[in-house]
């Protein structure tokens, strides 16, 4: 059986296609008193020079989109944890009533992954861990009692990839306000546009439901200049961001705190112990999932040789299409552009954009093949060095490579990841194996018998983030780690035993 669970995703499609409606367009009552101080150190803002300027969330400029976002940050500190889950539930509710009318315009606007795909990752923002994960933890002895929580930093700016985009803001709108913060987005400038109608909508509702304007702002436009003007705002408190590796280089320079969702290129080791059906289906539909965009999914497998036939074959059975040698030739040259190295060296490879995230059916054109209807997943024999192991591609393709020890498959593997610490996958029912494979990368995400996804409650056990710190070493993200943790220790009193 697939791991992934293609039945999870039809079900989440079919639960969020049965209920369709748009964003809720009631008016909104009138703005609330501003909240006062309550002698709190955190500086107000005058909430007049920011209200005429934002719209729901949605602002021109990335200052007046923090001053808008630390005032609302204000009032739901005052507002309290009730209100934090009002926002939880709210925008889990979206998302789920919107998932097909919004995974349709950021298709549009992207034209990049699969609408089924997109569709699906909106009905799955109910999986991401909300307030109910921030229980404090308390100790007692013989010197009294020590209580610590975990309290809000105030505003954290966010950066969002074109690959996930509203499915991402949704994901951290929950993890972030579930831990008491406001947040701005600077989202990538080509999915800004559906990032921006989401922001609008559900900022809309919490207002309505809350009395708190702007918990999640946008900029309108995004620009390196808003990106910078964010960073550097003065009620930023923290990063996140999701994204490549430029991008996560440079909110790393800031010289704010910075939690960093970057790169990956996951390999997937297969020996010869392992059931081939299953692994073959695991590959396909992690690998074809929303044409495998995803950060996680997996990008290329290494296999025991007296195991390679007999996987290959599985995958063409289970409806992958294998390409021959000529057809990878030609994929390959269409799909990458090659820049001589300095100094005369080899040629470097980069992925071309125009195949990012597209169907099957826009490769197998570059590779000049039919494919026959509902084909989700290409493939064929490369080496070890072939552009498309090397290189993050996300492309529904998969290059197979031969090796002929474990040792091999795993040393392999760990060159392919480039040591991005992100995902690795192995179909093995050898637990020595599974055990050197998993030690020597020594990534966040280590899903074995399964498809990709399963690492993040899709068919495995857990919970769902689309923003995975791997850089930076948060892992998964989720309500804890947008908070600082703080202690408050009663001496000789409060025990009661």
């Amino acid at each position: 059986m697939s791991s992934v669970n293609e039945t999870l995703i039809r079900d989440v499609v079919s639960e969020v296609l049965s209920r369709l409606g748009g964003a809720a367009t009631a008016p909104a009552p009138a703005a609330p008193a501003p909240s006062s101080n309550c002698g709190c150190s955190t500086r107000k803002v005058n909430r007049a020079d920011v209200a005429l300027r934002g719209k729901f969330g949605v602002f021109q400029d990335a200052n007046e989109a923090c001053a808008a976002a630390q005032e609302a940050f204000l009032q739901l500190r005052e507002k309290g944890v009730a209100a934090r889950r009002k926002i939880e539930e709210i925008v889990k509710a979206l998302a789920e009533k919107n998932a097909e009318a919004w995974g349709k315009l950021e298709y549009d606007e992207t034209k990049i992954g699969r609408l089924d795909h997109k569709i699906a990752k909106l009905g799955l923002i109910k999986l991401v861990p909300g307030v109910d994960w921030l229980r404090p933890d308390a100790r007692s002895g013989d010197h009294g009692i020590t209580l610590e929580e975990y309290t809000p930093f105030g505003v954290v700016g966010c950066i969002t990839p074109s690959t996930h985009s509203i499915p991402t803001l949704s994901g951290n709108i929950v993890n972030i306000a579930s831990a008491g913060n406001a947040m701005v987005f600077n989202a990538h400038p080509s999915a800004a546009k559906c990032a921006a109608a989401a922001v609008r909508a559900y900022n809309e509702a919490i207002y309505r439901e809350t009395g708190i304007e702007n918990i999640a702002c946008i900029i309108e436009k995004p620009t390196l200049d808003s990106f910078n003007a964010l960073c550097k705002n003065e009620f930023t408190r923290l990063l996140l961001v999701t994204g490549g590796p430029m991008v996560v280089k440079a909110a790393m320079q800031t010289g704010k705190r910075a939690i960093c969702a970057g790169p990956g290129n996951p390999p997937v080791f297969v020996d010869d112990t392992c059931c081939p059906t299953r692994a073959a289906k695991a590959i396909i539909s992690g690998g074809a999932f929303d044409n495998n965009l995803l950060c996680i999914g997996e990008k290329e497998v290494f296999v025991l040789e007296n195991t390679a036939d007999k996987l290959m074959q599985k995958l063409s059975e289970n409806g992958a299409v294998k390409l021959n040698e000529a057809q990878l030739e030609r994929l390959t040259k269409a799909a990458f552009t090659f820049k001589e190295g300095q100094g005369g060296g080899c040629a470097h490879a980069s992925v071309n954009r125009d195949f990012i995230g597209k169907d099957c059916s826009v490769l197998a054109q570059a590779a000049g093949i039919n494919l026959p209807s509902g084909t989700q997943l290409l493939f064929a024999e490369t080496d070890a060095k072939h552009p498309f192991v090397d290189e993050e591609q996300m492309m529904p393709f998969i290059p197979i490579v031969r090796v002929k020890s474990v040792e091999e498959g795993i040393e392999e593997s760990l060159k392919a990841e480039h040591g991005y610490k992100h995902t690795a996958i192995i179909h093995s029912h050898d637990v020595e194996t599974i055990t050197a494979m998993a030690r020597a990368l020594d990534t966040t995400l280590f899903v074995k018998n399964g498809a990709s996804p399963c690492g993040l409650g899709l068919g495995g056990e857990g919970y769902l983030s689309f923003s995975i710190a791997t850089p930076t070493g948060e892992g998964i993200t989720n309500p804890r780690t947008f908070t600082r943790v703080r202690r408050c220790v009663m001496v000789d009193n409060l025990r009661i035993y």
